[in-house]
């Protein structure tokens, strides 16, 4: 099932976009009313500065992203350890619940993943098979190493990060101009956020600060060439839940290396 794998696998590559361009796409800041608390004497930049610094020291987050590129979704907690819960999807292409605990990864596809990746009976037979099972191994395997590369907290800051602190003056002519200016203050599951947009070219991105107690990006959108992506962040600091599958709800990774029919 080594196709099996590399559909597993790409389940993790809807982020990528977003992370890769959060820094430098967006879609228009919203219109409601309301208060800027603390913020209201702080410029655009130094309000994305802070959430940029709020984001880098974030010990755990909750992560959950979208974009117009294709119908796949993440929402994980992670943390700067690796350790990971929650769930991959790629709409109709069905769903991949993981939890991380250190090096041992905990994997379970759900029937239309199944369904989606082997024609007629063969699908049924490995819904049948592994149906409410979670597929275990260790990051030792490249696969479940490149499936959970999602989990990884720290590159994930690191991609949000990187692309506004390492971009020096450009004294070149041809360098494009942008432009950073603040919102209105609106909501975002309810908390009071501010929004920064930065726009440069065709280009804008929208990054939703929290307004009261620590200034968290609480939500991140990009609009580059037509494709969206957003990210939504949350639970900051709360511990990724420890909770692992039972031994006896589990089976060992090495059966994807085999026939559907032998198991």
């Amino acid at each position: 099932m080594t196709g099996t794998r590399r559909t597993l696998t790409a389940l993790t590559c809807g982020t990528a976009l977003v992370a890769a361009t959060v820094w430098s796409g967006a879609t228009a800041a919203a219109h409601n009313p309301g208060s800027e608390g603390d913020l209201a004497h702080r410029t655009a930049q130094q309000i994305s500065d802070d959430a940029v610094h709020e984001l880098l020291a974030a010990k755990s987050l909750r992560l959950r992203s979208t974009t117009s590129t294709d119908p796949t979704r993440l929402d994980l907690t992670l943390d700067r350890e690796g350790n990971c819960a929650g769930h991959i999807s790629k709409g109709p292409l069905g769903r991949v619940d993981l939890v991380k605990r250190g090096k041992n990864v905990w994997v379970k596809p759900d029937a239309a993943f199944w369904k989606s990746q082997f024609p007629g009976n063969d699908g049924t037979a490995a819904a049948r098979a592994y149906g409410g099972r979670f597929l275990h191994g260790t990051t030792d395997d490249d696969f479940l190493q490149r499936l959970t590369a999602a989990c990884d907290l720290n590159s994930f800051q690191q991609a949000v990060a990187t692309p506004e602190s390492s971009s020096p003056p450009d004294p070149a002519p041809q360098s494009p101009s942008f432009t950073l200016t603040k919102g209105r203050p609106t909501t975002e599951e309810g908390t009071p956020v501010l929004p920064v947009t930065k726009k440069a070219g065709g280009a804008a991105q929208t990054v939703y600060v929290a307004i009261e107690g620590r200034h968290y990006p609480r939500k991140l959108v990009t609009e580059i060439d037509g494709e969206t992506g957003t990210i939504q962040l949350s639970d900051y600091d709360r511990p990724v839940p420890s909770h692992t599958p039972d031994p006896g709800a589990t089976t060992d990774i090495s059966v994807l290396e085999g026939p559907v029919q032998s198991v």
